[in-house]
């Protein structure tokens, strides 16, 4: 198995895609009202969903992440670009050369920024 992609439903997918075109630039595609961006080998989508409406209730529930190799000047970079921040760059239990750093969407979907772990990093 291969995990590949996410998709955030909206019910105005249109303000998700400004947001995070001024993170990670045009989407790769944009094609029957879904927009996705390739970060990596991995695809984030936004698109429409008649299931969804308003701001997310439990932004905490599901977290994205990409890996940075620069999770401080990538932060700097996203907040300049307007990012919402919940969490500035930290060492999780205190690690400096593990950092995370979590944002925010317009529609209260949490992601994050974090440097590489685990065996291979």
């Amino acid at each position: 198995m291969n995990f590949n992609s996410i998709l955030i439903g909206s019910e105005d997918p249109q303000r998700l895609v400004d947001y995070y075109t001024r993170l990670f630039g045009a989407p790769t595609f944009a094609d029957g009202g879904y927009s996705g961006w390739q970060i990596g080998t991995g695809w984030i989508t936004v698109g429409p969903h008649d299931e969804v409406t308003g701001k997310n209730a439990h932004p905490g529930r599901l977290l994205w992440n990409i890996e940075s190799s620069d999770v401080k000047g990538d932060f700097d970079r996203f907040k300049q670009a307007g990012a919402t921040v919940v969490r500035e760059p930290y060492g999780p239990d205190g690690a400096a050369d593990e950092l995370i750093a979590t944002f925010s969407d317009p529609d209260d979907n949490y992601f994050q920024l974090m440097s590489p772990m685990g065996p291979s990093a």
